[in-house]
């Protein structure tokens, strides 16, 4: 019995999100169907995490065994002849025995980019959040500032979270701007609870326009109570970039050459 990581890139706008749904358009109801008919028999992933409806990924992480001849790249090429163009496998390799795309996870990278500008984007449109009134970003980073390092983050859970507790530790949290003029926040941490990012967005958001301030984001934080928190960011907007794993190299922070000016 083989083990197989695949490394999985998707634009989750036309999907109800990562997990199988019966009669429903799931990333990984998509994948498991071509894999099945790829190796003949029915065949499980397990990821590093669920992704919700409309959420993208440049980087998850999925593995499954099978009894199969076939080699990683013959089922990467097999995999993305057969999937739409939403869904592409961009690395597929034999892992060891042990190895659980989730369980053995040591944190990951998410991006939430953020369109602030007088006009809409009809390019972006399906993978920003569209914001018109102008966004104090020094306040926002200095807001951000205060998620660095360990807390617990049930101000920021949505509800339904699978977790055995709510304490996670922030090793990055930054805005920072694309070539294109796009707000993107970076943050990585060893694991998150569900709709933090997009919680934690949404106050930020209400910092930038001056509706809270860093520090009473900070008091949010600490209040450990969703009430006391902004609301949800919009899915379209966030991106899983990353998944690391013992051993491996975290890709660098681009933030040097596109940090937002203070």
């Amino acid at each position: 019995m083989k083990n197989f990581r695949m490394t999985i890139e998707y634009d989750g706008g036309g999907f109800a999100g990562w997990q199988y749904q019966p009669r429903r358009r799931t990333v990984q109801g998509e994948i498991e169907s071509a894999l099945e008919t790829m190796v003949g028999v029915p065949v499980r992933l397990a990821a590093s995490g669920r992704t919700d409806a409309g959420v993208h990924a440049l980087g998850q992480v999925a593995g499954f065994r099978c009894e199969t001849r076939l080699s990683p790249e013959i089922i990467q090429k097999g995999l993305n002849s057969m999937l739409d163009g939403d869904i592409v496998i961009r690395d597929c390799r034999e892992a060891p025995d042990g190895f659980h795309a989730r369980f053995d996870a040591k944190g990951k990278t998410y991006h939430y980019h953020i369109l602030n500008h007088a006009l809409p984007s009809a390019i972006h449109r399906r993978h920003v959040w569209f914001i018109r009134r102008p966004l104090d970003t020094t306040a926002m980073q200095e807001a951000a500032d205060h998620l660095l390092g360990e807390h617990d983050f049930s101000a920021f859970e949505g509800a339904g979270s699978p977790r055995s507790h709510s304490i996670r530790c922030i090793t990055e949290a930054n805005l920072m701007k694309s070539v294109e003029g796009i707000i993107v926040f970076q943050i990585s941490a060893n694991g998150f609870l569900r709709f933090m990012v997009r919680n934690i967005v949404g106050s930020l958001v209400d910092v930038g326009h001056r509706k809270t301030t860093p520090a009473r984001f900070k008091k949010i934080l600490d209040s450990r109570d969703r009430r006391c928190a902004g609301a949800t960011a919009p899915p379209q907007g966030l991106f899983l970039m990353q998944v690391w794993y013992a051993g491996e190299e975290v890709q660098p922070s681009w933030r040097q050459k596109n940090h937002l000016p203070t």
